[in-house]
């Protein structure tokens, strides 16, 4: 039965060529991402030798999508989304183009935010493409378990062959591989029927209503709000499992960076199966059960692993927790397209991403101060409980799905305001 599955999933590619070409842009740009963002810390703590530095990197990588997403998610429905991607992956080249050419900490930051506000773009864009790319339910999950898969072999790929690149020549090298990605992303996206990313025009009423909207179509659509309410508290454990993570696998399991680089590298195997998977389990028991249960199996996995004794049991334990967190992806994504129209489908993405980085930021900035205090060991406990407690959650807003599953009255109303 998988390997049926795998053949019916891998044959998607075939029957849908302008979906093969956003599958393999993402593949493509998804590994130059990995390699630079590795390449980029150590650029920036080699040249500051400062944590001050390298936390102001990584907060341009993803605040620039929470203030796209509550100020400028409408354009991803007003603007052609082709267009949107291409200039996106434009402006990421000419960022990783220009990046072996400056030296200072400053200016390295400052082209990674501009980066981060293209990649801010960038993911609503796609995912809101994604449903028209291809023909029912059922290719819709098979769609987006591959792009979810891929880009978790992006993330596994993307360190490792920066750790040679930076071994064997230097972190520019990495910088101009990436721009290459995006420039070939580009060409990709390029090939797209305009239409077959977009179906519906978005008519406007005004840019701070449009926003108005999308923040409203959210909170007041069964399947989108179900995936704010879940995944900002799934989030808050991923924030303590991630920060803890290099304490737990060093200090609490004693293995060394050698230790911690097999829990990350379990933890990258698990949602690579856990996006495989997904279609054969909800074939099986459906979306409304699958969504809790995979979310159930992260605190599972979660809690077990920070019980483990060494890392070689910590590790398989803790890649059973990501099986969960790949399948809840898939839903996710699930949710938010079956949810939100074609017209207004980016900014509800917009607003769902916003969201959940912004709870990302303060948990991460929580979890910072009590991994210190606490230790690894507990934090990844926490995280369990937390990831247990979501899926509780998680039980009973899909139980009130099944009284409220359709959607469009409230975007019809809002549809009609828009041409009125």
């Amino acid at each position: 039965m998988p390997e049926r599955t795998s053949r019916r999933r891998l044959s998607l590619l075939a029957r849908s060529p302008a979906y093969r070409q956003l599958f393999l842009a993402t593949l493509g740009s998804g590994v130059g991402t990995y390699l630079a963002a590795i390449a980029l810390t150590v650029t920036v703590y080699d040249r500051t030798h400062s944590g001050v530095w390298v936390a102001a990197l990584l907060v341009t990588d993803f605040l620039p999508i929470v203030v796209i997403g509550l100020t400028l998610g409408p354009l991803v429905d007003r603007l052609s989304r082709r267009r949107l991607l291409i200039g996106a992956d434009l402006v990421r080249f000419a960022v990783f183009a220009a990046l072996p050419f400056v030296d200072g900490p400053e200016q390295i930051v400052a082209l990674a935010g501009i980066s981060g506000i293209a990649t801010g773009f960038f993911r609503p864009a796609v995912y809101a493409g994604v449903p028209n790319l291809v023909d029912g339910d059922d290719e819709l999950t098979e769609a987006n378990s591959l792009l979810q898969g891929i880009e978790t072999v992006a993330w596994m790929l993307g360190p490792v062959l920066a750790g040679g690149i930076l071994a064997v020549w230097s972190a520019d090298v990495a910088f101009w591989i990436n721009a290459v990605t995006f420039l070939l992303s580009a060409g990709l996206i390029s090939r797209i029927p305009a239409r077959s990313l977009q179906s519906e025009e978005s008519l406007s009423r005004g840019h701070w209503r449009d926003v108005r909207d999308g923040v409203e179509l959210v909170l007041g659509t069964p399947q989108l709000r179900t995936v704010l309410v879940v995944w900002n508290v799934v989030i808050a454990g991923n924030a303590a499992l991630n920060v803890a993570e290099v304490a737990f696998a060093k200090t609490s399991l004693d293995s060394g960076n050698f230790g911690y680089g097999v829990l990350v590298g379990a933890t990258g195997v698990g949602l690579s199966l856990g996006s495989f998977l997904t279609p054969l389990a909800m074939g099986r028991i459906g979306l409304r059960r699958l969504y809790p249960a995979a979310i159930g199996l992260m605190g599972v996995g979660a809690i077990a692993a920070s019980s483990a004794p060494s890392v070689w049991v910590a590790a398989p334990l803790a890649a059973l927790a990501t099986v969960g967190n790949g399948a809840a992806i898939v839903c996710n994504q699930l949710l938010v397209q079956r949810g939100a129209p074609d017209a207004m489908r980016g900014r509800a993405v917009a607003v769902l991403m916003s969201s959940t980085y912004a709870t990302l930021a303060c948990a991460m900035a929580l979890t910072g101060v009590l991994t210190n205090e606490l230790g690894g060991r507990v934090l990844w406990t926490i995280a369990g409980s937390v990831y247990l407690c979501a899926a509780g959650v998680a039980f009973l807003r899909t139980r009130a799905l099944r009284r409220s599953l359709d959607a469009a009255p409230l975007a019809d109303r809002i549809k009609a305001a828009t041409q009125a």
